[in-house]
C-alpha cells in the first residue's frame, strides 16, 4: 500500500491505496464521488474527465499514486453552495444531455475548453470535445451549451 495526499473539491484527502489503483476508481470507490463515470475502459470516451492541477484529464488514464500532491475537481466540486457552475447551468438551459451518462465528463472538458479559449468558435468547440463521446445526442445542444458559456465570457 502507498499513501496519497491530495486535495479533492477543496478538501484535503489522505488515503492508503494499492499502487495499481486507477484514479477513477479511487474517486468512485474510495471517496464515493460517483459523478465521475466509467464507460469504455479504454480512455476513449471521456466520461471520467476531471480537472487535475488545472487541466482536464481522463481519470482512467492516471494512477491514484500519480495524483499524489495534486488538486482535483470532480463534477461534484463545480457547484458552489448549491448554485450550478455556468457550464452546468448551460447544459440544463440548452438541453445538452439525454441519458446524462457522458454529461459529467463533457461538462468538465467543456469548462476547461472555454477557460482556455473564451472566444471559442463552434468549430473549435466541436474539435475540443472530440475526446468526449455521447451516444445519445447529435452534439448540437452540447455545442450550444458551451457556446452559451463562451458568450458570457466575451466569446
Amino acid at each position: 500500500m502507498t499513501q496519497v495526499s491530495l486535495t479533492v473539491n477543496g478538501s484535503p484527502v489522505t488515503r492508503e491505496v494499492e499502487p495499481r489503483l486507477l484514479l477513477v476508481d479511487f474517486l468512485r470507490d474510495t471517496l464515493g464521488l460517483t459523478g465521475t463515470n466509467i464507460a469504455c475502459d479504454t480512455s476513449q470516451c471521456g466520461a471520467c474527465t476531471i480537472h487535475m492541477d488545472g487541466m482536464a484529464v481522463k481519470s482512467c488514464t492516471v494512477l491514484a499514486v500519480q495524483a499524489d500532491g495534486s488538486t482535483l475537481t470532480t463534477i461534484e466540486g463545480l457547484a458552489t453552495n448549491g448554485v450550478l457552475n455556468p457550464m452546468q447551468q448551460a447544459f440544463w438551459d440548452q438541453h445538452g444531455l439525454q441519458c446524462g451518462f457522458c454529461t459529467p465528463g463533457m461538462i468538465m472538458a467543456a469548462t476547461k475548453l472555454v477557460e482556455n479559449n473564451p472566444h471559442i468558435t463552434e468549430a473549435e468547440i466541436r474539435h475540443g470535445l472530440e475526446g468526449n463521446m455521447c451516444r445519445c445526442t447529435g452534439y448540437q445542444n452540447i455545442v450550444n451549451a458551451v457556446a452559451q458559456v463562451a458568450a458570457g465570457k466575451g466569446g
